[in-house]
């Protein structure tokens, strides 16, 4: 049998029941060839029972009575036959010392510690006594040991102080008149000097399995606990805290001092002293590696754990007679140690005008009170002009040794609060540069940590997503994303995460994001009542860095709320042209609500699709050029329609044709009448520069006036009598060599006009494929050959390429390597 030990050491949580002892008993089973120590805690709950049976006027024998019953329940399930008799012969036995010292406490209007200690120990005994046994049972060796029987502790101002020399004695010789096998231990318990019952507090067993680690010598403790190691953040606060792989005793002490739930600082006293590396692992899983402690921990990750404790107040004491005088700090916190007054944070200016300290709120009276009896004299001669309390703190805590010497991190810390809207009250930063604190108002805690998380755990470039519209463009958009998302993520070191898709009446909302290759199954399944505002909030989550919402509908409302978005720091990316053609008025508010906001419009397909339009024209702009005029061939419908009327075919029957072919809007209308283009001209013109609005468009519609009203059928029936006007202009334009093609044009003087212009058959728009647009602009640098955008400029898939490039477009503004 080898000489070297491993601690484990089992909470309530992992024991509470018969399922919880067998998963206990396989993880303790399956151990290499080290001896084996396990600590183990009360089963879940027992310990607060038994406390309650020392309340004043408590039914005692009716609680006893389902305590027992409950237990019997688990030794039935666990053990049976002589096993299970002896077991509950032994609890029966416990059960009746408790009667008796409840009997004494009664007649003695009064509990002793004594009576408290050895009552609330009693359910260590249980999980000991019973673990041995399940895993005698199943072949593993193994005997029970009280702590009581070794562990002795004296009381001081900081806790339970172990008497280490006798201790160890005691345990030794209780190791010799045991079998070889796994050790289990009582947790919490220990003896007096005087050999009375006592305990090392509650959640002491952390300290009890660190004691027998340091008194075995262990290579390791382990404490088994319901998380898988120890948290970045408080995950029911910030749902992207992950596991910390490895931290330095230091690290944990600072995060567990600030309220993260690692293990209290007491605990580690005796696994530094040894240098002995302490696990935090989940027994519900296992296989997970959790969190190693030890004393070299790991600095090359920076910043390790992200805490805030709430219920803290501030107290400034603040005057000019506080300037170079000496003892002035020792006089404030003598008055507080006085009075038991913990300080949690301690903030001074260089000029001494002022001290403030972060003391819990339910002692902050206390303490003002405490202060002002210290420093009345001088609040007297108004030396010190007074002493304030700011209720309702918390303090935020950035922990990790990897911040020494890193010029930046509290920038960092300090640039995440502020854009967050997060307002700093003081500020502490001890010479190790572990810990940088900050005092908080406690209702901003929750949004400080996710943005304060964010800023140092999460990618710059993790963008939560939205897209409203998931119809022909905005489903070909999802299909394109989802066979490029992990080539992204991998080769441009940006997570893009779609969080929300919407339509106007239903909506599918994920917190860590959808699997886009199959959102379509998501959005049936799992699909709730559409809510804009709720989705909108949802995009912009608090502890993600960016939040961008893609428009591939037409909606009216939603582009109205570009403004609105923007100004909360959304950025929107859309083909929706409803926002880019709105009144002069709306529009300007909208740019103006961006700039505030500092988010980026993205709305390059609003003008031709996939092709680079509007970029171009920016690029043009920024670089100097001046633009004399824009035209171009602006509609991928009426691009089809005059590539394909030749003259022999009527124009009704081409545009029936194409409408069949799903070249068209379902009303013909719609592109005929020639707004669609007007549209784009109007968005072309203000990128421009041009103050132009729908109504300054001249439109030649090839809608005839008494057509415009009327069902479909009806229109395209009655368009077959304008026939011969437009075979006329045909062929007048094919016996000159030229051909017919529907133009859109802005001057730089502010004309907008759409008409079937008759164009050389050399002409930059004449030799068009099908759908193609094109656009030429004609600039200072440009103007004897003139610069050509050309492409296909409608369909689904084109649209939806195109949006996908301002989405990259946006990435690569916000760092990515794309």
């Amino acid at each position: 049998m080898s000489n070297r030990w491993i601690v484990h050491k089992f909470g309530g949580s992992s024991l509470a029941g018969s399922r919880e002892f067998s998963r206990v008993a396989d993880i303790v089973s399956d151990g290499d060839e080290r001896r084996r120590a396990v600590v183990v805690s009360a089963p879940a709950g027992v310990t607060d029972r038994l406390l309650e049976l020392l309340e004043p006027d408590t039914p005692i024998e009716g609680r006893i009575e389902r305590l027992r019953a409950d237990l019997d329940v688990l030794l039935g399930e666990l053990l049976d036959g002589d096993d299970r008799s002896a077991a509950l012969d032994a609890l029966d036995r416990d059960l009746d010392t408790i009667r008796a010292v409840l009997a004494s406490t009664r007649l003695l209007r009064s509990v002793p510690p004594e009576a408290r200690s050895l009552v609330s120990g009693f359910g260590e005994t249980w999980s000991a006594r019973l673990l041995a046994r399940v895993l005698a049972r199943r072949g593993t060796p193994a005997t029970w040991l009280d702590a009581r029987d070794f562990l002795i502790v004296g009381s001081a101002e900081l806790g339970p102080v172990v008497d280490w020399s006798t201790t160890r004695g005691d345990l030794d010789d209780a190791l010799r008149i045991r079998e070889p096998g796994v050790l289990v231990v009582t947790g919490y318990v220990a003896r007096t000097a005087t050999g009375s019952p006592t305990t090392l507090g509650r959640n002491g067993s952390d300290y009890s399995a660190s004691i027998l680690g340091a008194l075995l010598h262990a290579d390791e403790v382990v404490i088994w606990t319901d998380v898988s190691g120890v948290m970045s953040g408080d995950p029911g606060v910030e749902p992207e805290a992950t596991v910390v792989p490895s931290l330095s005793y230091d690290e944990a002490m600072e995060l567990a001092y600030f309220g993260a739930k690692v293990i209290h600082p007491s605990t580690m006293g005796p696994l530094v002293e040894h240098d002995i590396p302490l696990y935090i692992r989940n027994t519900f899983h296992p296989d997970l590696p959790g969190t190693r402690i030890s004393r070299e921990g790991d600095e090359s990750d920076g910043v390790k754990g992200i805490t805030v404790i709430d219920g803290m107040a501030l107290v400034n004491l603040q005057g000019a007679g506080l300037i170079g005088v000496p003892g002035t700090a020792a006089r404030l916190f003598g008055a507080l140690r006085e009075a038991d007054i913990s300080v949690v944070v301690i903030s001074q200016g260089s000029s001494e005008h002022s001290i403030c300290v972060a003391v819990p709120e339910d002692r902050v009276d206390e303490a003002r009170a405490v202060l002002s009896d210290a420093f009345a004299l001088e609040l007297t001669r108004g030396q010190i002009q007074g002493i304030d309390v700011q209720h309702g703190c918390s303090i935020l805590a950035v922990v990790g040794d990897g911040m020494r010497g890193v010029p930046g991190v509290a920038g960092h810390l300090f640039g995440a609060l502020g854009r967050a809207g997060v307002n700093v009250r003081a500020i502490a930063q001890g010479a190790s540069e572990r810990n940088i604190s900050a005092v908080i108002d406690q209702r901003d805690a929750a949004r400080a940590l996710r943005a304060v998380h964010a800023g140092f755990y999460l990618s710059p470039r993790t963008v939560s997503v939205g897209l409203i519209g998931p119809g022909n463009v905005g489903g070909a958009l999802l299909d394109q994303m989802a066979a490029e998302l992990e080539r992204i993520r991998v080769g441009g070191q940006v997570d893009l995460r779609i969080r929300g898709i919407t339509r106007s009446r239903r909506m599918v909302l994920s917190e860590s994001g959808l699997d886009v290759a199959v959102w379509r199954d998501a959005f049936e399944r799992e699909g709730e009542d559409a809510d804009l505002d709720r989705f909108v909030d949802q995009i912009q989550a608090e502890h993600l860095p960016h939040a961008v919402l893609i428009d591939c509908s037409a909606s009216g409302e939603a582009a109205a709320r570009y403004g609105a978005w923007m100004e909360r720091g959304i950025h929107v990316i859309t083909a929706n042209k409803r926002a880019g053609t709105a009144s002069l008025e709306q529009y300007h508010d909208m740019l103006e609500r961006r700039r505030r906001g500092g988010a980026r419009f993205l709305h390059e397909t609003t003008v031709g699709a996939g092709l680079p339009i509007l970029s171009t024209l920016r690029d043009l702009r920024v670089t100097g050029d001046r633009v004399h005029s824009i035209d171009g061939i602006l509609s991928g419908t009426l691009a089809y329609l005059f590539n394909v009327f030749d003259g022999e075919r009527p124009f009704s029957t081409c545009v029936a044709d194409a409408r069949a072919r799903g070249f068209t809007e379902p009303d013909p209308r719609d592109d005929l009448s020639g707004m669609d283009v007007a549209r784009k001209l109007v968005i072309l013109g203000r990128e421009m520069g041009l103050p132009i609005e729908v109504e300054d468009v001249e439109v030649d519609a090839l809608v005839p006036p008494e057509l415009v009203g009327g069902d479909v059928d009806a229109f395209l029936e009655g368009l077959s009598a304008h026939d011969a006007q437009m075979e006329a202009r045909y062929r007048a334009a094919a016996e000159a060599g030229d051909v017919l093609r529907f133009v859109g044009r802005v001057d730089a003087d502010g004309r907008a006009r759409v008409l079937l212009e008759q164009l050389p058959g050399r002409h930059a728009f004449a030799g068009l494929d099908l759908t193609d647009n094109v656009v030429r602009f004609i600039t200072d640098r440009y103007r004897d050959n003139p610069l050509v955008v050309r492409g296909p400029g409608a369909g689904p898939e084109v649209t939806a390429a195109g949006v996908f490039a301002d989405l990259l477009r946006l990435c690569a503004i916000l760092g990515a390597d794309l």
